[in-house]
């Protein structure tokens, strides 16, 4: 028997339209009544206007004006909206800001808010008297008004919270001690309460003080003796709302496409992040995911995004991703990452933020168990942006007692800003060969460390700190005198790696790999960054060594293979959209970064230098010399005598030979160009060789009599002594 014809319901022509149309076409239609109304009060709308107004105008009094306001607003509410979410909830905010209107004119002016104001505002009045009822129904008005428009009230409840806790902290009786519960809201609270510029500098702490320790890895980040960190008033927060256009739409037509070729799936959870959307499906069984990621062209084209990244399956769970850049996108604040309970009460000093991933939940990393990290993208991609929010995330944290940084910029133009800083253990450094120096330098100090750990029969940082430095700040009674020595974090920031490379490619290698293979113990940390990632720059070896990685927009999916060893950075949108992949992870997580511009960036150094003027007098030994108060680096002339360990040899070898080329010593010696053309230029600074002529041999002004008679004088006083 044939199957009764179903008929049409009046509204199919509206479910064909996308709800994005539907919602603009009300909206205009609400915009259209309001102006008719306006129009009918003025006696310009013809019989119906009049009609129209005499009618309303008995009903609402004055309150026929809160009518078209009222339209407009519902006008405005449909276009704002992304998905235009408007049900029953926005007719409820509608309702009561036209009840809680006439109500509040009827009260405040008798006999002007109609009959309808009338019903409302007399039996309130006789129920609540006067005041409570104008309380009421203002609350009521403010309510609907968030209701209809969708609005976020943004109120700073911190200074209430702050005196709470000042007003808990008196009343405590018994001192925290280190290794027992304590209250981690007690420790931000002068983060928290500083977001007054010029208040005052809190009092010197005792030594003992000063120096508290973390339950993990080194020093605790309770800002320590004058330290003032920066306000979250400095930084921005989140701007915007991300446009996903339909989602329910989208889901259709990538379900109908996948249909069109064969594979069958059903739609699961639809993730709306900052910049992308993920849309989670489960393919039927019996389904190869090769031919789902094979169908990525035909993605794009159907819902009409590029590029669409798919990623088979999702870590932890039996569901494909298909991820769609948004239509429009939200810029996510760094105060808003640096705000949130996980970073304020995290235990852990050198906590950094990495952004939000594609479900907008905030994504922290611990820098300590990174323990080294490798940046890399292309020029607009976000690298500079990344970095900056990796540096005030640390300098959030901790104070200069508890972690220095090392900054070498070849650009100059990004590092830079952050100039005297009282974080910074030298001036930026801004040159190759410095940079060379500074990290054989810190190489020295990582040695220095461990013959500390091993003298006190300790393991690690963490281990020193609890087992030496604890028991002999609880002996020393708050004494500076014969103090053991407290050991910061050091991070180096090398903002592009590929410049120093360029120049001096084997000592860079060599000083990052031994670096990164032994310095997480002693609290030594790399941040690398590059624009040009390839495997000139990021070779074998520091990929080895260096297991977190950070790749933002590259141009090729060799480049992506370079740095994460799987494609997929290649489809990135740029403006700080990564991919993460650490040492714990099978595959990388997709995050948007925090923004922060270069005003933002300047303030925060700025007040850094304004509010914490103070130097670390003690200076902080990295080659067996204190450094001066201001940081100083040393001077080339001191750091170029320990330059190279075969300057010694090279100059025996030319003085005795009486030849002086580069190719000869790397015959002699065995090593590179580059390093026996070094070697050629330091023994010309020093005067032993005379400078090249041409085709000619370098003239060899120090002779191997004058050398031999040397070493007999010493010979014979030695011999006298």
């Amino acid at each position: 028997m044939p199957q009764k014809k179903r008929k049409r319901s009046s509204l199919h022509f509206f479910e064909e339209l996308r709800k994005e149309t539907v919602h603009a076409v009300l909206a205009v239609t609400f915009f259209v009544i309001a102006f008719f109304l306006v129009i009918a009060a003025f006696r310009s709308a013809g019989v119906g206007g009049e009609l129209a107004f005499k009618g309303l105008s008995f009903l609402l009094g004055v309150g026929y004006y809160i009518l078209p306001v009222l339209l407009v607003l519902l006008g405005i509410s449909f276009f704002r909206g992304e998905e235009a979410k408007i049900g029953w909830l926005k007719g409820i905010g509608s309702l009561l800001f036209f009840v809680a209107s006439l109500g509040l004119i009827e009260t405040l002016l008798p006999r002007n808010g109609g009959v309808i104001g009338d019903l409302i505002s007399s039996p309130l009045i006789a129920m609540v008297d006067l005041y409570a009822s104008i309380l009421i129904l203002s609350a009521v008005l403010v309510i609907s008004v968030i209701v209809i428009l969708d609005a976020q009230l943004d109120i700073d409840i911190s200074p209430f919270t702050n005196l709470i806790r000042r007003k808990k902290k008196e009343e405590e009786t018994e001192p925290t001690v280190y290794g027992e519960e304590y209250d981690d809201e007690e420790e931000t609270e002068e983060y928290e309460a500083e977001e007054d510029p010029d208040e005052d500098v809190p009092e010197e702490k005792t030594y003992e003080e000063k120096i508290s320790l973390y339950p993990e890895g080194g020093i605790r980040r309770v800002p320590i003796g004058v330290y003032t960190p920066p306000p979250l008033s400095l930084l921005e927060r989140d701007k915007g709302k991300p446009g996903v256009g339909d989602t329910k739409a989208n889901s259709n037509i990538i379900k109908r496409t996948l249909q069109n070729f064969g594979i069958t799936v059903d739609m699961d959870e639809i993730s709306v992040g900052p910049t992308v959307t993920r849309y989670a499906l489960k393919p039927a069984e019996g389904v190869r995911i090769s031919r789902i990621v094979s169908l990525q062209n035909n993605l794009e084209l159907a819902l009409a995004a590029s590029p669409v990244r798919i990623e088979a399956p999702i870590p932890g769970k039996p569901l494909v991703g298909i991820e769609v850049p948004n239509t429009k996108k939200a810029t996510l604040g760094l105060a808003s990452l640096l705000s949130t309970n996980d970073y304020q009460e995290s235990e852990h000093p050198l906590l950094i933020t990495l952004g939000r991933d594609i479900a907008g939940a905030p994504i922290y990393a611990n820098l300590a168990k990174m323990p080294h990290v490798l940046i890399a993208g292309t020029t607009g991609s976000g690298k500079s942006a990344t970095i900056h929010s990796i540096v005030t995330s640390l300098v959030y944290r901790n104070a200069p007692e508890t972690m220095r940084f090392l900054m070498i910029d070849p650009k100059r133009v990004e590092l830079t800003l952050y100039k005297e800083i009282p974080h910074l253990l030298t001036p930026v450094v801004t040159d190759a060969k410095k940079a060379i120096l500074a990290l054989k330098w810190t190489a020295k100090e990582m040695d220095r460390r461990y013959d500390i750990l091993e003298a006190e029969s300790v393991r690690d940082v963490f281990s020193y700190h609890k087992n030496v430095l604890e028991p002999a700040l609880k002996k020393a009674k708050g004494s500076e005198e014969d103090m053991p020595e407290i050991m910061p974090y050091i991070v180096i920031i090398i903002d592009e790696l590929a410049d120093i490379m360029q120049a001096y490619p084997r000592e860079l290698e060599s000083a990052i790999v031994r670096l990164a293979q032994m310095s997480r113990a002693v609290g030594i940390h790399l941040i690398l960054s590059t624009q040009r990632p390839s495997v000139n720059v990021i070779t074998g070896l520091i990929k080895a060594n260096i297991p977190a990685r950070i790749a933002l927009q590259v141009s090729s999916q060799v480049d992506s293979r370079t740095i994460l060893d799987t494609g997929g950075a290649e489809k990135l949108l740029g403006a700080g959209d990564m991919l993460y992949l650490s040492g714990e992870m099978s595959k990388p997580t997709r995050i948007q970064s925090g923004f922060i511009s270069e005003n933002e960036v300047k303030s925060v150094a700025s007040f850094l230098r304004k509010h914490n003027d103070y130097g670390i007098e003690s200076g902080i030994d990295l080659s067996g010399e204190k450094i001066n108060g201001n940081g100083s680096f040393p001077s080339l002339d001191e750091a170029e005598e320990n330059e190279d360990d075969l300057y010694e040899e090279a100059r025996e070898i030319i003085v005795h030979s009486g030849k002086a080329s580069t190719s000869y010593l790397q015959r002699k010696l065995r090593i590179g160009y580059a390093r026996a053309a070094r070697l050629m230029d330091i023994l010309e600074e020093r005067g032993i060789i005379g400078p090249a002529d041409g085709a000619r041999p370098r003239e060899v002004f120090e002779s191997k009599e004058n050398n031999e008679d040397e070493y007999d004088d010493e010979e014979s006083e030695n011999g006298r002594s």
